[in-house]
């Protein structure tokens, strides 16, 4: 009976992989077929999570969030990369002014902070550390803030928070919509954090703000200059 029970155990390990594996599959596919289509029953509101950059990422997104309707998307979630104080000492001026203007308040709007993947001048050996230490960051941030909407433009700070909400996704444990809106400075070809995020199919909707990208990139969309 032993014998007969440890010449089946390998098979059962195999069947039980196999099934495992093909749970995923089915899941994976299902997810990527249901990316970019719109909620059953839209929310009021939706908790939302702003990526920031340094230098110009953090100026077009502020651009955007600040034509962004205030009411819907909130509470806002404000997330920059440890070392860039100064994108959040933006963000910060910026809902300040709209809660001068009565646009706001001040529970709708945090602000955080994330480890970046790769310093700029840094080894890419080095990098592969600090890559998964920002990866496991990026899990508890989705974890913590679990939001319905992520709204990136380029910045790498973006990378891990958008692989981290879409193993979420595939997990089923929540579904965060990823919208990727790449910058106006590109004109020909995608930024590396963009390319990364189309080629893997990790967002929702990913918008180009020229036509001849949009050509290049026939899953892309787009709408025109939004800056």
């Amino acid at each position: 009976m032993e014998e007969y029970l440890e010449a089946g155990f390998p098979k059962l390990v195999a069947l039980l992989v196999a099934i495992i594996i093909s749970l995923i599959a089915i899941r994976l596919t299902y997810v990527l077929l249901r990316c970019g289509k719109p909620f059953v029953v839209p929310p009021e509101r939706v908790s939302t999570m702003i990526v920031l950059g340094s230098g110009g990422h953090t100026a077009e997104m502020l651009s955007i969030v600040n034509v962004l309707n205030k009411e819907r998307f909130s509470p806002r979630f404000y997330v920059a990369a440890a070392t860039d104080n100064m994108s959040l000492q933006k963000a910060q001026v910026l809902e300040q002014s709209l809660l001068h203007q009565g646009k706001g308040n001040a529970e709708a709007a945090q602000f955080m902070q994330i480890y970046r993947s790769r310093e700029v001048g840094q080894s890419y050996i080095t990098s592969i550390g600090t890559s998964l230490i920002a990866i496991a960051h990026a899990i508890w941030f989705i974890l913590k803030i679990r939001p319905q909407v992520i709204i990136c433009n380029g910045p790498g700070t973006c990378i891990p928070l958008c692989v981290a909400a879409f193993m979420f996704k595939v997990v089923g444990l929540r579904w965060s919509s990823i919208f990727y809106i790449e910058s106006i400075a590109r004109v020909r070809k995608l930024s590396l954090s963009g390319l990364l995020l189309y080629k893997l199919h990790l967002t929702d909707q990913f918008v180009v703000q020229w036509p001849q990208l949009q050509s290049k990139y026939p899953q892309s969309q787009y709408v025109g200059r939004i800056m």
